[in-house]
């Protein structure tokens, strides 16, 4: 069944919800408001009741804000959503280039002095510092503020309360007593009393821990202190923790009692800039406290053995469900009845009969024709849009088992489509098998390998707007740092880190192509004549056959066309045996070589 968990975008709504945030504005003596996508917890995905972007402005991507001021609202938006943005607002909201322009420019640009108002909870210490140094000479003000988007939201859905559930210790790899102890030594040898931890995906790994607060994500809404001894203060809604054995070294208070007990608390106190909330901060301005990374975040991307075999058999799993799905698209799509819904709801019956899904993990993008050319398109009944011959489909999905979390894009041929298709298609493959074969030294970081998936595209004159690669969590969310392939990647990649692989080319008004595999950094085995130098490469975990009607082999170097040939005898060996009948028959003639 269709189903989608994002405030709907209501651009004709947004006027009048402008109107009444003004109104709230003036009646507070303010000159601006700014409207984050985020929350307390200071995390990509958003409860219903936490889209403030999207209930005020239409716009429903992942990351993004608005800045209103009595006669400008803004929507600051990256290159992902530019066409998104456009389709989803009203006129009454201005798109601005971001990060090409940062807010502190453009309130120059546009409000000369004023008092601009932001939800300290809503913000990171970072955030705001930065935005301070940005004012900093002019006559514009920050003023922490309650939140006014909820002073005027009266129909704000309520927030999640569902029971966290454990999280097994043998797919862990790890009790949470130990992750403890270890993490505790580390804040001992610094000199630190705990360390504060903003992330519910933090607080999930380190407690073993599992909830559903935040839709697709098996994250509970929580925050806690990890203690010097090993024990942990964990603020959350107690009936939710009710049914969960945490031990006696784990202390549950409610959130509304997290800043009086926060400074009861011996000092110093660690705090991440980039994922404590502001607000944290100032309660805590006459307490010692420390800046240091959450400590979870390093331990939580280096998988253990066991998450990575689980990753393994997940995908694996999840590979033969898209098997059936591509062998039914086949089948199906030429008789010319599919529509993008009808695409989305069957791939997602195909990953529940398996019996092992606990979800999808994150609402499925899949566009057709010009819809594929919106990076992070998601249909509904308003732009629903048949499934023509001649045309590419892009289907990028996921699911969440218990042993894994799945991320994986296909482009497909609908009928026989043009060869600017064919070749940007070919292009985009190319950089997806150059980081599939790199070998590089330890301390090498994604940004230093984002430029190889990008190179046939450059040679072309042709781009794409997003990062490369992005962490991907053991059944936990499916966007995990700090570990990327970006630019803006400049964590050394590491051991056990699983990334997705995922170039991209987008031509708007005509299509999309994006190509996405998981990977994880392991250990590269020796070669003959290399040095005693460390190297690392990628294992791929993504098993499911490209389409071999987008290449043109006239492009493919020797290496390439082995790659892929490897890649499909690979396939065919480990899903095959978990099909029959036609899905067996089509994978077997998707597989052959070129």
């Amino acid at each position: 069944m269709f189903q989608t968990f994002e405030v709907a975008s209501s651009p004709e709504k947004g006027p009048s919800r402008l109107d009444a945030l003004r109104a709230e504005m003036n009646q507070q003596g303010l000159n601006g408001f700014i409207v984050p996508r985020a929350d307390r917890f200071q995390g990509e995905y958003v409860a219903p009741c936490d889209d403030r972007l999207a209930w005020l402005t239409g716009f429903t991507g992942s990351a993004g804000f608005a800045c209103v001021l009595p006669n400008l609202a803004g929507v600051f938006i990256d290159g992902r959503y530019r066409v998104q943005v456009r389709a989803q607002i009203a006129n009454v909201f201005t798109p601005v280039h971001w990060p090409e322009t940062q807010l502190p420019q453009w309130l120059r640009d546009n409000c000369s002095s004023g008092r601009i108002g932001f939800d300290p909870w809503l913000h990171t210490i970072s955030q705001v510092e930065a935005l301070e140094k940005g004012l900093a000479g002019t006559d514009n003000a920050l003023i922490p503020v309650s939140n006014l988007i909820d002073d005027v939201w009266f129909d704000r859905p309520a927030p999640p309360s569902a029971p966290f559930t454990s999280y097994p210790d043998e797919m862990a790899g790890e009790t949470s007593g130990d992750k403890r102890a270890r993490l505790a030594a580390d804040l001992r040898a610094a000199g630190q009393s705990g360390a504060f931890i903003a992330s519910p995906d933090s607080v999930a790994w380190l407690l073993n821990l599992r909830g559903t607060d935040i839709p697709r994500n098996p994250v509970p809404h929580a925050m806690a202190v990890l203690r010097d001894d090993g024990s942990v203060e964990l603020f959350c809604d107690p009936d939710q923790a009710a049914n969960v054995e945490l031990g006696p070294d784990i202390s549950v208070h409610s959130a509304a009692q997290m800043l009086d007990v926060l400074t009861t608390l011996p000092s110093p106190l660690r705090l991440d800039p980039d994922r404590t909330p502001f607000t944290v901060k100032q309660a805590l301005a006459d307490v010692s406290t420390a800046t240091g990374q959450d400590p979870c975040v390093l331990p939580k991307a280096r998988k253990t053995s066991a998450e990575i075999a689980g990753s393994r058999e997940a995908h694996l799993r999840d590979g033969a469900a898209m098997v059936r799905f591509l062998a039914w698209l086949d089948s199906e799509a030429p008789k010319g009845a599919l529509t993008e819904i009808d695409v989305v709801t069957a791939l997602e019956g195909f990953r529940r009969d398996t019996n092992a899904l606990k979800d999808i993990s994150f609402e499925t993008i899949c566009g057709s024709g010009p819809n594929g050319a919106i990076v992070h398109y998601r249909v509904n009944e308003d732009t629903n849009r048949p499934v023509k011959s001649g045309e590419l489909l892009l289907v990028d999905s996921g699911g969440q088992y218990l042993d894994g979390t799945t991320d994986i894009t296909r482009t497909i041929a609908i009928g026989t489509v043009g060869q600017s298709e064919r070749m940007c298609y070919t292009r985009v493959l190319q950089g997806m098998i150059a980081i599939s074969r790199v070998r590089f030294p330890k301390g090498v970081a994604g940004s230093d390998l984002d430029s190889l998936a990008r190179y046939p595209l450059w040679l072309a004159g042709q781009d794409y707007d997003h990062g490369t690669g992005h962490g991907v969590g053991a059944y936990l969310s499916v966007h995990e740092g700090p570990q990327g392939i970006s630019r803006r990647a400049k964590t050394p990649l590491a051991t056990g880190m699983i990334l997705s692989n995922e170039p991209g080319y987008y031509r708007e008004g005509a299509f999309g192509i994006r190509i996405e595999n998981l990977i994880v950094v392991q250990s590269a085995p020796a070669v003959s004549g290399g040095d005693d130098r460390d190297m690392l490469n990628f294992e791929t975990l993504t098993f499911v056959p490209l389409d071999r009607r987008l290449i043109d082999v006239s492009q493919l170097s020797t290496d390439e066309r082995t790659w892929i040939n490897d890649y499909h005898s690979a396939t065919e060996d480990k899903i095959g045996p978990r099909l029959e009948g036609a899905a067996r028959d089509w994978l077997t003639a998707a597989c052959a070589p070129l």
